[in-house]
């Protein structure tokens, strides 16, 4: 009766052990992009940054990207070693004929080709930090919320600081108001400074 029991624990392991690695093998599978694609999206790319750009600071993210039908959702990473504040997402998607959607979005991606300071970025958190003070930016209430990120409206990155003026919580949920500022991290000069507010 023992041995009857370890032969069919076995089995079960074995045939778990199997499962799992099918399973795994199917989400390998399902996540990896065709040669053909990562090519068309990484000529893409490089078509707005130059392809020393690219080489240097763009890497793709194999672990985000994925084919969710009808299309590829690409991701890279835009990083560069000397400037650990620059780590952000560049996505975008491509049809199985390899061709960039652009009316799914673009997000990310500077054009150092036609606007080569959109790639340079100059300013570090502390110096954007002593700007958005110059400026007139109040402390507030709060930390500041500080980022660099991408900007839709300009296309290009920028760095981001809001403040908070007021802040409150209660039966409605939080309740605030403040300023944002936006910076452009290849000189220093402002771009936008605008007020928020929650109600």
């Amino acid at each position: 009766m023992k041995q009857l029991f370890l032969i069919f624990f076995s089995l079960l392991l074995l045939f778990t052990y199997i499962s799992c690695s099918c399973s795994k093998c199917n989400e390998e599978e399902k996540s990896a992009i065709p040669l053909e694609i990562l090519k068309s999206a990484d000529n893409f790319i490089i078509s707005y940054t130059g392809e020393d750009f690219f080489e240097k600071n763009i890497k793709v993210d194999f672990h985000r990207s994925k084919y969710s039908a009808p299309y590829f959702e690409m991701v890279y990473w835009l990083s560069m070693e000397e400037k650990p504040y620059v780590h952000n997402k560049i996505i975008f998607s491509v049809d199985t004929l390899g061709n960039v959607v652009q009316d799914r979005g673009i997000t990310g991606l500077p054009d150092c080709i036609n606007n080569p300071s959109g790639c340079e970025f100059n300013i570090n958190e502390e110096e954007a930090r002593e700007i958005a003070r110059e400026y007139g930016l109040e402390q507030g209430v709060k930390e500041w919320m500080v980022g660099f990120l991408w900007n839709e409206k300009h296309k290009k990155y920028v760095w981001h600081i809001l403040n908070t003026l007021t802040a409150s919580e209660g039966s409605h949920g939080f309740r605030g108001s403040g300023k944002e500022i936006m910076i452009d991290p290849f000189n220093g000069f402002i771009l936008e400074l605008n007020e928020w507010s929650v109600k």
